[in-house]
């Protein structure tokens, strides 16, 4: 059974997620920041190859079980940016400028359709055993202007299908049901708890 678990991420509002995610099995949780643990570059060009980079390399420097992230916005207009590359699409992370910088270019592509997807691929890597893959997808759209003010990144623009309110005016209750991030933890949960 896992006891304890590292998030190979320094970025706070993922680490609420996913302790929130976790707390009923009893999981003790550290995040990359509580065992000084760098960042892992990502020179994947998939979301799975980042998470599996970042899983194998803190496994390895804390020899602890890893669970590791890439997830991101894939618009459709735009050719699936910046997918990859959502993290680090504005300057210092600032999702302010990114949203912006967003809006901008879907407004430039003078398309119509604002359809987008976040997706997201986890990487679980426990001692002596492989790599563990694990996805999570849902789609929906841009919207023009922000709207709520909870969750993080481009929640705030992103309304999923099937619903007429973005992630960010959502609880992290009603997010975690549907959120790419959500479906992919309950397909761990349901491997490493169940399985």
């Amino acid at each position: 059974m896992l006891k304890e678990l590292v998030i190979a991420s320094h970025n706070k509002g993922k680490i609420a997620e996913f302790e929130k995610m976790l707390a009923p099995y009893g999981v003790k949780i550290y995040s990359a920041n509580d065992l000084n643990l760098p960042d892992v570059e990502e020179t994947g060009t998939t979301f799975a190859e980042n998470a599996i980079l970042k899983a194998e390399e803190l496994a390895k420097l804390c020899k602890k079980p890893c669970l590791a992230d890439d997830s991101g916005l894939c618009v459709d207009a735009l050719g699936g940016r910046p997918g990859v590359y959502s993290a680090r699409y504005a300057p210092n992370r600032d999702f302010d400028k990114a949203i912006a910088m967003l809006i901008g270019e879907l407004k430039e592509s003078k398309s119509d359709d604002w359809s987008a997807h976040f997706s997201c691929v986890l990487a679980l890597k426990m001692p002596d055993r492989d790599i563990e893959l694990f996805e999570g997808r849902v789609d929906g759209k841009i919207i023009e202007h922000r709207r709520g003010e909870n969750g993080f990144g481009f929640d705030p623009v992103f309304v999923p299908d099937g619903f007429d309110r973005t992630f960010a005016e959502m609880s992290g209750d009603e997010k975690k049901k549907i959120s790419h991030r959500g479906r992919a933890v309950a397909k761990f949960l349901q491997q490493v708890f169940n399985g």
